[in-house]
């Protein structure tokens, strides 16, 4: 096998990835725990009303954890695809009324 098939042999075994983003809506801090394929695993520390932004694999799972008076509580249990960012396009972005960004939240 010469290095060009070894290569595009590879590039067919890597996994795709997606970025992803997960905001705390509640007034506690959660646990966000990510497990996917090939051993990937991501744990981080999400405050109150922050936004975590994070790239994992499309077939990874994501929950989410909080601690209550009897130890550790699972708040929600979601897909990567559940999170998945939406980028706009520019021509996405012409189209909105005037003083809308796609970046930022009101409220």
């Amino acid at each position: 096998m010469d290095r060009v098939d070894q290569l595009l042999q590879d590039s067919a075994v890597l996994v795709r990835t997606l970025d992803c983003g997960y905001r705390n809506a509640s007034d506690r801090m959660v646990i966000l725990r990510c497990c996917g394929d090939e051993q990937f695993y991501l744990e981080r520390v999400v405050f109150p009303f922050e936004m975590l932004t994070f790239s994992c694999p499309a077939a990874a799972s994501v929950e989410v954890w909080t601690h209550g008076l009897g130890g550790p509580e699972l708040v929600e249990c979601l897909t990567a695809e559940d999170l998945l960012l939406m980028v706009p396009t520019p021509a996405a972005a012409r189209d909105l009324p005037f003083g809308q960004s796609p970046w930022l939240e009101s409220g």
